[in-house]
């Protein structure tokens, strides 16, 4: 894997913060969509919501050595376009020098945290529209969740607006990713059927005063024979979210299926995704990469 020196992130940390800033600066800035139209993008903000969890590994994406260097291995992989992460993460990957000629989205949120009493209250506790444009960023993302029996859905949806009308008014792309959400036995599920997914599509599209930079992010539905009719209900264009996979090759390779019959659909326009490729079943990431690159 390739070498990152933990120590020497820390002593920059240090000594010479101000070092962030000057990174962010100099980066080397390319289009959101390059030459071959499609997006390929990594996703590691699962740390910031305390998800760190892959399969039976609890704690898999707790150590912050080893997802750097994974996050390494995918970003030199060819026809990957970029990174989703939260300020942390980011930071690290432009002191490392990692960033160059790549998409930048920062993640804008969740302070809901899954499990947590306070989960449907979905503050904004990451980027800000203006920290992206200070920063040079590219994107940002936020987590669209929506309880219909839960009144706290609609502050919720109030601030999803308006931190979209701030990203239209900086001219930076918002990656709205929406669930139709309910409780079961008391635990906050998602609900993926083709309805609950063409409803959070039709909502998220009606947000705030522009949709000009909204793009969706996607699952894939229970029954991806469904996507086609249900990417229909709205002409943002959308990226895929991968979500979590199952803890064998065979769950893998249908994963790989579903993306592939998607990213046929005329407004699916590339690919978000996090664990499934940066802990993959059998260890090789750049194999995990290289494969989600082809599907486009």
């Amino acid at each position: 894997m390739t070498r990152v020196d933990v120590g020497d992130l820390v002593r920059i940390r240090v000594r010479h913060p101000e070092a962030v800033a000057e990174a962010a600066a100099r980066r080397r800035r390319r289009p959101l969509i390059g030459d071959h139209g499609r997006l390929m993008i990594i996703a590691a903000d699962h740390p910031a919501r305390g998800a760190l969890a892959v399969g039976d590994r609890r704690f898999a994406m707790a150590n912050r050595l080893g997802l750097l260097e994974r996050l390494c291995i995918a970003l030199e992989r060819p026809g990957v376009d970029g990174v989703l992460a939260t300020a942390d993460i980011l930071e690290d990957l432009l002191l490392l020098g990692a960033l160059d000629d790549k998409v930048v989205m920062g993640s804008m949120n969740r302070g809901g945290l899954a499990g947590a009493a306070f989960e449907l209250d979905d503050r904004f506790t990451a980027y800000r529209a203006e920290d992206l444009a200070r920063l040079g960023f590219d994107a940002g993302k936020l987590l669209l969740r929506i309880d219909y029996d839960d009144p706290g859905s609609l502050e919720t949806l109030h601030s999803t607006a308006r931190a979209i009308d701030a990203m239209a008014a900086h001219r930076l792309p918002v990656f709205v990713e929406p669930f139709i959400c309910r409780r079961v036995d008391g635990r906050l599920t998602n609900d993926l059927s083709a309805e609950a997914v063409t409803r959070s599509i039709a909502i998220a599209s009606g947000l705030a005063g522009t949709s000009a930079y909204t793009w969706l992010k996607i699952p894939v539905t229970d029954d991806p024979d469904d996507m086609t009719r249900v990417m229909e209900t709205s002409t943002l264009p959308a990226v895929l979210l991968g979500g979590e996979v199952g803890g064998s090759v065979d769950d893998q390779e249908r994963a790989y299926e579903k993306w592939r019959g998607a990213l046929q659909l005329p407004t699916v326009q590339g690919l978000v995704v996090g664990r499934s490729l940066l802990y993959p079943v059998d260890g090789d990431v750049a194999a995990a990469v290289d494969t989600a690159v082809g599907l486009l």
